[in-house]
């Protein structure tokens, strides 16, 4: 019952935009699309437009022409609005059945992984917005090469937007598992948060903090009683945040156990770690 392929595949890119529309919407939630806008009008103020937005007749049209199972939609006499990723968390708190409720995790989970892997592949949009959309949907063999790129493509920059805490972390998390000799955080803000963070990894960490308080050292000395992977070492000289994996240096714009609390950007940085370690001594 609708897996997360199928609503996949009903996430549409307009203007910029990962959405769904309100027909698609009603008919996961079990709905009648009138109801659902209905519903929505009695809530205006909760739906700024970057929450959801009406379709133009051109955005309608190119919809329509790519998309089979929309064909019904040319004859309609009103243009369909279409909500966001935000707007899809508004509509799960003013929908409060218990489908609307299952089916809203879903929904917010599809919109992660389609994020994600438009992040990470951009550039091959760029090189494929002749193609037709229903290709993109359907064909089997699309997805197989989209899948292999998306693990083997690295993100070099990017900004994780506020409210993105698991993308933050799951990103993260694949830059520390990446490492086969060691690893080196230079935060001067870390918790048992950020202790975590290196738990699923066997390698050696060191990291570089500003205060090394008592509360650090009992975090610190419970962690490695079972992990044992962790030195945590005073440095009062750096301002920013580094990740060092093996001979990869990443410029992280927040303390690792703030990860999508506020905005923040990262960068892997074109240098020789050594040019900050000799710092560090």
């Amino acid at each position: 019952m609708n897996n997360l392929e199928e609503i996949k595949s009903k996430i549409y890119t307009i203007r910029g935009k990962q959405v769904m529309l309100d027909r698609d919407i009603a008919q996961l939630y079990q709905v009648e699309t009138k109801q659902l806008n209905q519903q929505v009008k009695r809530n205006k103020e909760r739906f700024p437009e970057s929450f959801m937005f009406q379709l133009t007749k051109e955005e309608l049209y190119y919809l329509v022409t790519n998309c089979d199972h929309l064909k019904t939609l040319k004859y309609s006499y009103n243009l369909p609005y279409v909500f966001t990723e935000q707007g899809m968390s508004m509509l799960s708190a003013i929908l409060r059945s218990k489908i609307a409720i299952e089916i809203s995790i879903k929904i917010i989970d599809a919109f992660v992984n389609m994020r994600k892997f438009l992040q990470q592949n951009s550039y091959i949009y760029e090189r494929l917005d002749k193609i037709e959309l229903k290709h993109l949907e359907y064909d089997s063999k699309f997805n197989q090469i989209f899948d292999q790129l998306s693990n083997n493509i690295e993100q070099k920059q990017g900004i994780f937007f506020n409210g993105q805490i698991f993308d933050a972390h799951v990103f993260i998390s694949n830059l520390i598992k990446k490492a086969k000799n060691n690893i080196i955080l230079i935060d001067n803000y870390i918790n048992e948060q950020t202790l975590n963070l290196f738990s699923k990894t066997k390698i050696n960490t060191i990291i570089y903090t500003k205060n090394i308080t008592n509360s650090l050292k009992q975090d610190l000395e419970k962690y490695n009683k079972q992990y044992n992977n962790i030195q945590v070492k005073e440095f009062k000289h750096s301002h920013d945040r580094f990740l060092i994996i093996d001979n990869d240096i990443y410029h992280i714009g927040a303390s690792l156990k703030d990860l999508g609390k506020k905005i923040f950007a990262f960068s892997k940085l074109e240098m020789d770690k050594n040019l900050i370690l000799d710092k560090l001594i």
